[in-house]
């Protein structure tokens, strides 16, 4: 399991990741909202852990936004204030639970259960980009009505896309998307799964181009966007 751990604190937000580490999770690190809301962007984490005071801002105020990127994320608020009035800012700001500092790694990987245990409502996507068509439901992609059936990594790759069209996805973020944490891939194994894909678009006459952007990533829009701007295959 991954986790987004929003920490200024060097020191604590290491042992914490240890302590997770040693329990099969994997916990990012990172210091402050600005580049939580990047990794938010980027990545898929089954819960985020947050600290109130950071150096750009107060994670009480963050949870709504941590949601519009990723509704309904799991967020547990980790802090020193222990008072009952900031307890209660905590929770009524949206968050799914708080945890005052110090506190045992036993509480926390109890608290992870019983909030990951809770029924989930599953948030359905439909978007539509030109004369294509995709829905998170049941993961199926329609070109002009036409139902378009693709392979398994095609179509994550495709969905990671759109999720984001209009911007830039790392490489890295992309092959988390398609492969998870699997290591052993061959080193072009993404690149084959996106020109096939490129591929497929064009034959199916979908009104989209996933673009290469050397060094940046990959990026997805309609292609009568094409002629508005720079993007360079």
């Amino acid at each position: 399991m991954r986790l987004l751990i929003v920490e200024d604190d060097q020191q604590f937000a290491s042992v914490l990741a240890t302590q997770l580490a040693r329990h099969g999770m994997i916990g990012d690190v990172v210091p402050s909202l600005r580049q939580a809301e990047q990794a938010l962007a980027s990545h898929e984490y089954r819960v985020m852990l947050l600290d109130r005071q950071l150096p750009d801002g107060e994670g009480a105020e963050f949870v709504s936004r941590a949601r519009e990127i990723r509704p309904g994320l799991p967020i547990v608020i980790l802090t020193a204030k222990s008072e009952i009035s900031e307890r209660i800012d905590g929770l009524d700001s949206g968050a799914d639970d708080y945890l005052t500092k110090p506190f045992s790694t036993d509480e926390l990987l109890a608290r992870l259960r019983a909030i990951l245990r809770r029924p989930t409502q599953v948030v359905v996507q439909t978007i539509r980009i030109g004369n294509v068509r995709y829905s998170s439901d049941d993961r199926e992609v329609w070109v002009d009505g036409e139902k378009l059936t693709l392979p398994r990594r095609q179509l994550l790759v495709l969905e990671a896309l759109l999720m984001r069209h209009g911007r830039t996805v790392s490489r890295a973020a992309l092959l988390e998307s398609v492969y998870g944490l699997d290591e052993h891939l061959e080193s072009n194994a993404l690149e084959a799964h996106v020109s096939k894909l490129r591929r497929a678009l064009a034959e199916s006459g979908a009104g989209i181009k996933i673009h290469v952007l050397r060094g940046l990533g990959y990026m997805v829009q309609e292609i009568r966007q094409e002629s508005a701007g720079p993007v360079r295959q």
